[in-house]
C-alpha cells in the first residue's frame, strides 16, 4: 500500500500492480559470479569471493583483484560489474571525479570510463572512455556488443545534457568532458580540445536530461510479450536538479536488428505522489530465470517483480 506501480498501459498484459518482493536491500550493481567465484566490485578495487551454488552469503574473507579509482576526493564512488562472454575478463563502469573536470584533470585518471580487468591477473586497460557516469552495463543477446547507460554533466539547464544508452566501442572515445552528445563543446572545460572533440563518438540513443539512468538490461526471457525479446529495459533513478521532476520509473527500449528502434515505453511508473515527492527510486534492473523483471528501488528500499499478466 505505500505505493502504487502501474503499467500496460497499452494493454500488452505486461503488469499490473506489483507488491514487494525483498526489504531492505541496496542496489546489486557491482557484481558478477564467474563459475565457483563472485566479484564485488567496492569503491576502491573489485574483490574475489568463493561461492557455492545456493550461498546467500559471503563467508569466506576476500582476495584483492585489481585496484579501482578512489578517495579521498570520489564523486562518482559506485562501481559497476560485468563479466565478459568467455569469463575471462571483468568490465568495470567508473564515474567521473567531478561534474564537468572542474576538480582538475589530474584527479580524472582511468575515471569516466570502462575498465577492462584481466580475471587471471589483475591487469586493468582502460576500454572506453569520455563516459561521465557509465553505470548500467549489460552485452546485447543477439549481437555480444557491449552496452551502457551513462549519466551526462549538470548545470546546463532543465533540458540538457540528455543521458543516454549507447554501444560501447573498444578505444572509442564519448566526449567528457570536452563535448556532449557527439560534437557539442562545453565551453565551461578550459583549455579546450577540438582534437578530442573531432574523435568523440556520438551516442546511439539519448534518454532525457536528468533522468538519472542507471540501471540495464536486455531481455532474454520468455515470460512477456514476443517483441520484448532483445530489447532493453533501463531503470531510472529520477533528477534531483530539474524544475519539473523527471524519471522516477523504469522504461523499455525496443531493439531491432541489434539497435534501439522506437520510442521508449514507460514499464514500471507510480513512483512521484501528486505533489512530486518521491515514494521509491528504481535503480538496478535484471530478469530472473522465470523472465520476470526485477527492479532494485533503493528510495523505497525494496526489490520489485513484474510478470507478464495471469502468471
Amino acid at each position: 500500500d505505500r505505493i502504487t506501480l502501474l503499467s500496460d498501459a497499452d494493454g500488452d498484459g505486461v503488469a499490473e500492480q506489483r507488491i514487494v518482493l525483498l526489504e531492505g536491500l541496496r542496489s546489486p550493481f557491482g557484481m558478477a559470479l564467474v563459475g565457483d567465484e563472485l566479484y564485488v566490485a567496492n569503491a576502491d578495487a573489485v574483490v574475489r569471493f568463493p561461492y557455492r551454488p545456493g550461498q546467500t552469503r559471503i563467508e569466506e574473507p576476500g582476495t584483492r583483484l585489481a585496484d579501482l579509482p578512489g578517495g579521498p576526493l570520489n564523486h562518482h564512488w559506485t562501481k559497476s560489474l560485468l563479466a565478459g562472454p568467455d569469463g575471462t575478463k571483468l568490465y568495470v563502469g567508473v564515474g567521473s571525479n567531478s561534474n564537468v573536470a572542474e576538480n582538475g584533470l589530474e584527479n580524472e585518471v582511468d575515471r569516466a570510463a570502462i575498465l577492462e580487468i584481466d580475471r587471471a591477473t589483475g591487469r586493468t586497460r582502460v576500454f572506453a572512455s569520455g563516459l561521465r557516469n557509465p553505470v548500467g552495463l549489460a552485452r546485447h543477446p543477439e549481437t555480444g556488443a557491449l552496452w551502457t547507460v551513462v549519466n551526462e554533466r549538470d548545470e546546463l539547464g532543465d533540458d540538457l545534457v540528455p543521458d543516454y544508452l549507447t554501444s560501447v566501442r573498444d578505444g572509442g572515445f564519448y566526449g567528457w568532458p570536452y563535448s556532449y552528445f557527439g560534437g557539442h563543446v562545453d565551453a565551461r572545460v578550459q583549455p579546450p580540445r577540438p582534437d578530442l572533440v573531432a574523435e568523440a563518438i556520438r551516442p546511439d540513443y539519448a534518454l532525457g536530461a536528468h533522468t538519472a539512468s542507471l540501471g540495464l538490461a536486455f531481455y532474454e526471457g520468455a515470460m512477456f510479450p514476443e517483441r520484448y525479446r532483445g530489447g532493453a529495459f533501463v531503470g531510472q533513478h529520477g533528477s534531483w536538479n530539474r524544475s519539473v521532476p523527471v524519471g522516477y520509473k523504469v522504461i523499455f527500449v525496443p531493439f531491432a536488428n541489434g539497435r534501439p528502434a522506437g520510442m521508449p515505453e514507460d514499464v514500471l511508473t507510480g513512483f512521484l505522489d501528486e505533489k512530486g515527492n518521491a515514494l521509491g527510486r528504481p535503480v538496478g534492473v535484471a530478469v530472473d530465470r522465470q523472465g520476470a523483471l526485477l527492479v532494485a528501488d533503493d528510495g523505497g528500499n525494496a526489490v520489485w517483480r513484474v510478470t507478464a499478466r495471469g502468471r
